[in-house]
């Protein structure tokens, strides 16, 4: 977000990330297969209505079909209005095709966002900047919600305004208008914006809930179930904490039933730390990790932990069986890593992204070069990670890349995971985010 000079994305699996723009891939594709054909951008199909779904505890299922739905920032906009106001957020639902046996997005179910339709009002205006940041069922209703960040008035006098807003989902999806995030005072610190907002069920009480930036060190920690005015169930005195930049997913590092999120000192190449959680929420500062550009947490091998990857320049190294601090290290171009299970197999390969676009295989010893995977690029440009996860309900974990083509080109390509060869050859789906322009709902 522009808020506070912070500007975060929004990612799914099991990756912890800064959104950084990498190079153009390149190399020789693997073997894979295609499961259909994709839906290219020249052929963009008819908007179709939003799937209505009954609930269901899928993540990312904002329909509650029990199917993942993607989101999207920084949508590309027309040349005429490249350097105008934020477009808004792309949604892009999840829904059966073909004979209703194969499923995953459909370009088509679609649905754009707009801060002047969808945003909460602050002072009878709408915000200029509006970007997912989290998503997570704050309600318990079986429908995943989306915590977005705006930028609302302050003459920089005191303790800024709470920016986080909340968008409910439903069964027609994200529908009607957010509401503001309500933080208590007590639960602020300093005269920081709070942002960074983290999901998890920190207290293991099955309610999802939010950590937020505070200051000075400090995290603000909401317990949900919220309300549908945005409110927290409780929230005590800001926790401490062993940086500032507190970063999702969250995740059960340690399996103990809690769930532990990481915190970085700084945005960039900085060293970061565990908080794990307990029935008091994330208080206690576990693993510190090296310096790095990225981090991705998966099982990487057969341990009952799971285990941490740290990009940098000069490779990944690797800390196994999380929360313990075992090294090791694989050589491997690439700084922003991503994980996810391609194939099925229990054990999360690892996406390793620079100028080329990579994935080491995991095995049960642990994640190996040996049969290294190289992604080709959907099209000519930049290319970036959006996501790894499973968007066809099949087990394995689907790979999502992004193109860029300057500031009103781009292509979105899922690359659906593949049991024999990690990922398909070629997209099974492609789309562009220009399908959202023009769109009323």
């Amino acid at each position: 977000m522009n808020v506070g000079g912070r500007k975060a994305g929004i990612r799914a699996g099991a990756a912890i990330s800064c959104v950084l723009l990498l190079g153009g891939c390149g190399g020789a594709g693997n073997n894979g297969s295609a499961r259909h054909e994709p839906v290219t951008v020249a052929k963009a199909p008819a908007q179709l209505p939003v799937p209505r779904g009954k609930g269901s505890k899928s993540a990312d299922d904002f329909n509650g079909d029990g199917l993942r739905d993607l989101v999207l920032n920084d949508l590309v906009k027309s040349p005429d209005d490249a350097h105008g106001d934020d477009a808004g957020i792309g949604i892009v639902y999840g829904t059966g095709t073909g004979a209703g046996t194969t499923h995953g997005l459909a370009p088509g179910a679609r649905q754009l966002l707009n801060p002047a339709r969808q945003a909460a009002r602050t002072k009878g205006r709408s915000p200029a900047v509006f970007d997912a940041e989290a998503s997570c069922d704050l309600d318990r209703d079986g429908f995943t919600d989306l915590v977005v960040s705006t930028d609302p008035p302050y003459d920089g006098q005191g303790r800024p305004p709470v920016p986080l807003q909340i968008l409910f989902g439903s069964p027609a999806g994200l529908t009607g208008r957010a509401v503001e995030l309500v933080i208590p005072a007590a639960a602020r610190a300093g005269d920081d914006w709070p942002d960074q907002p983290v999901c998890g069920d920190f207290d293991g009480d099955g309610a999802e809930d939010l950590v937020v930036h505070a200051s000075d060190g400090r995290l603000s920690y909401l317990r949900g179930p919220f309300t549908r005015k945005g409110a927290p169930r409780a929230a005590g005195k800001p926790l401490p904490s062993p940086g500032t930049v507190p970063t999702g997913p969250a995740l059960d590092v340690n399996r103990d039933g809690y769930d532990d999120l990481l915190v970085r000192t700084a945005e960039g190449p900085a060293t970061s730390a565990l908080v794990l959680g307990g029935p008091a929420g994330p208080t206690r500062t576990g693993t510190a990790l090296p310096s790095g550009i990225d981090v991705a947490l998966g099982p990487f091998g057969r341990g009952r932990a799971l285990d941490a990857a740290v990009g940098s320049m000069d490779g990944t190294s690797l800390r196994y069986d999380l929360p313990t601090a075992v090294r090791d290290s694989i050589s491997t171009p690439g700084s922003v890593l991503d994980a996810g299970d391609f194939d099925g197999d229990g054990v999360s390969e690892l996406v390793s992204s620079g100028a080329e676009l990579r994935i080491l295989r995991g095995r049960t010893t642990g994640l190996s070069a040996t049969g290294m995977v190289t992604v080709p690029p959907p099209a000519r440009g930049t290319t970036r990670v959006l996501t790894v996860a499973d968007f066809t309900g099949d087990g394995r974990a689907d790979l999502v890349v992004r193109t860029y083509d300057g500031e009103t080109k781009d292509t979105v390509a899922v690359y659906a995971g593949s049991k024999e060869a990690l990922v398909t050859a070629k997209p099974t789906v492609t789309f562009s985010t220009s399908e959202f322009l023009g769109m009323n709902s």
